[in-house]
């Protein structure tokens, strides 16, 4: 399945790719990150610790208007993300206050 990813500038530099990629990947979180990391392995270990598996504590996952960073990396994607017509977006989260 294509799904449609929006990098953040910084993790653009890091795999050399355009704002927008297409990825064959599982609509999952897990799918995305998996996909993801096997096309651009300069990006590994940059959204989820490689140990553990978790999402690094800066980092967050959209799709649809939603923030999807707490949800299982294992739930379905939503179906607009599955069928190309939403993007899954990932965008570093800002601290301070």
């Amino acid at each position: 399945m294509s799904i449609r990813v929006v990098l953040p500038a910084h993790l653009r530099q890091l795999a050399r790719s355009e704002k927008e990629i297409s990825l064959d990947a599982e609509p999952t979180q897990r799918g995305v990150i998996d996909a993801l990391e096997q096309r651009y392995p300069a990006l590994r270990g940059t959204l989820r610790d490689p140990a553990t598996g978790q999402r690094r504590a800066f980092v967050r996952f959209y799709a649809c208007e939603q923030d999807l960073s707490h949800e299982s990396p294992d739930r379905p994607l939503p179906a607009a993300v599955a069928q190309g017509n939403e993007a899954f977006r990932i965008i570093g989260a800002m601290a301070g206050g």
